[in-house]
């Protein structure tokens, strides 16, 4: 076992291993885009299994140096660890943010470019400060936000609208059109009626993301960031009711919340999950006994009032443990670390890989079968670090929206109607689902009930 006598007794990779580590895991998600996706990036990395490879070549280096950490033969300036071990995840989670701050250093490069101060790339009090503001907003701790039912009355219109224009286009449903409708009841969950149709704004930010996928390689646009940011400051000004930005207006700030800078990564996020709810979508099409669960489970509710939809949830979490939109968790070490097997030095980034946890099938019987029910029944997982919304104390605040958001769509484009993939072999329920679903590709034949 290679050692390195700066990282103590911590295993190391050799450089053939860290090379190989490069191509496997950080080329193919940099690829795909790690803060806006490349369409065809994604296309590309799906067709070649490469999600696999990556699973496989963490799955190798546990095999042969054990638990870890495995620290990677990098600079010395810049220290980089991978997590093997489901324990020591849990660890890293857990003991956010010190002595694992979220503020890793390229995380905050990427980040920069269109929301510097967020929480996320923030430390000390000032991360304190913006997380308490954040999970104010998001109500973090419970599952229907207070504004439940106007999330579900924006989400009824547009889906409504959205199925009538499936209709008229001989019932075909394809990404583009999911897209435009997802942004619109963004906009309008997040600042408003009158942001549905700014399109400008998305544009502008997916510009700014596109920026941020180059990270400290990328000179930046520091004047669109001011001319979004000030639009943002618009909405947020307005405060309109029956939004987050009237929940923003009504919550207490001092000089370090910088609410401009957060409302961005509410934006950010709804991105990803409209792929997860159009992935979802597709899982159900291929699974009809799950459709029925789901069929019922909403003929038993009243949307109208923002029920907590727990087997669409169930769903709508598979399809981020199957597909982690976020697959590479970044923490930071403040300080040294004591492990089982030596010191890790302060500054090390620790890299948490979630497909190589999620599809583990070492030790998780169906790791790459669709099982919603791995969500209604936690015991089942026990410990294992399932992370579609990272975990521990530095755990998405905005978790909850987005799941109220997402099963609700999927309820209302469920309702009354049946959907098969096109092609229908896409995905099948006999076979172990792949590494990657593109959800640019994905197509529905929509038919009524």
């Amino acid at each position: 076992m290679a050692r390195d006598s700066v990282h103590g007794s911590l295993p190391t990779a050799t450089l053939g291993e860290t090379l190989a580590v490069v191509g496997n895991v950080f080329v193919p998600n940099i690829a795909k885009g790690v803060i806006i996706r490349r369409p065809m990036a994604v296309g590309v990395v799906e067709k070649l299994g490469l999600d696999k490879r990556s699973i496989r070549r963490l799955q190798k280096l546990n095999e042969k140096y054990g638990p870890g950490p495995l620290m990677l033969n990098t600079p010395k300036s810049k220290p980089m660890a991978l997590v093997l071990d489901p324990d020591h995840a849990n660890r890293v989670l857990n003991e956010t943010p010190e002595p694992f701050a979220t503020a890793e250093w390229a995380k905050q490069k990427a980040l920069e470019h269109f929301e510097p101060d967020m929480a996320l790339v923030s430390h000390g009090p000032e991360r304190a400060e913006r997380r308490r503001f954040n999970e104010e907003v998001l109500q973090s701790g419970c599952p229907v936000h207070g504004l439940g039912a106007r999330f579900a009355q924006v989400v009824e219109q547009e889906a409504s609208e959205l199925l009538t224009f499936v209709e008229r286009h001989h019932g075909k449903l394809d990404w583009s059109m999911f897209e435009a409708t997802w942004n619109r009841v963004v906009r309008r969950v997040v600042l408003g009626d009158t942001a549905r149709d700014d399109r400008a704004l998305t544009e502008m930010l997916e510009k700014l993301r596109s920026a941020g996928n180059w990270a400290f390689l990328h000179p930046g646009h520091d004047r669109l960031q001011d001319a979004f940011h000030e639009r943002l400051r618009t909405y947020l000004k307005r405060g309109e009711a029956g939004s987050l930005a009237a929940e923003i207006a009504r919550a207490s700030t001092n000089a370090n919340t910088q609410p401009e800078h957060q409302v961005p990564q509410y934006l950010f996020a709804f991105d990803p999950a409209g792929m997860t709810t159009f992935r979802a979508l597709a899982l159900l099409a291929a699974h009809p006994n799950q459709t029925e669960r789901a069929q019922v489970e909403i003929t038993e509710h009243d949307l109208e009032r923002a029920p907590k939809l727990d087997f669409l949830r169930a769903c709508v979490l598979e399809s981020l443990r199957l597909w982690p939109t976020t697959p590479l968790v970044l923490r930071q070490t403040t300080e040294e670390t004591e492990w089982e097997n030596g010191t890790m030095p302060a500054e090390t980034s620790v890299l948490l890989l979630a497909p190589y946890f999620h599809r583990d099938d070492r030790y998780l019987d169906d790791a790459n079968l669709f099982d919603p029910d791995l969500w209604l029944q936690p015991g089942e997982v026990g410990n294992w670090p399932m992370i579609p919304f990272s975990g521990g104390s530095g755990i998405c605040p905005g978790r909850h929206v987005v799941l109220l958001v997402t099963s609700l769509m999927l309820a209302r484009l469920l309702q009354g109607r049946e959907y098969r993939l096109e092609p229908p072999t896409r995905l099948l329920s006999s076979k172990p689902m792949p590494p990657l679903l593109n959800n640019y590709d994905l197509a529905f034949k929509v038919t009524g009930r």
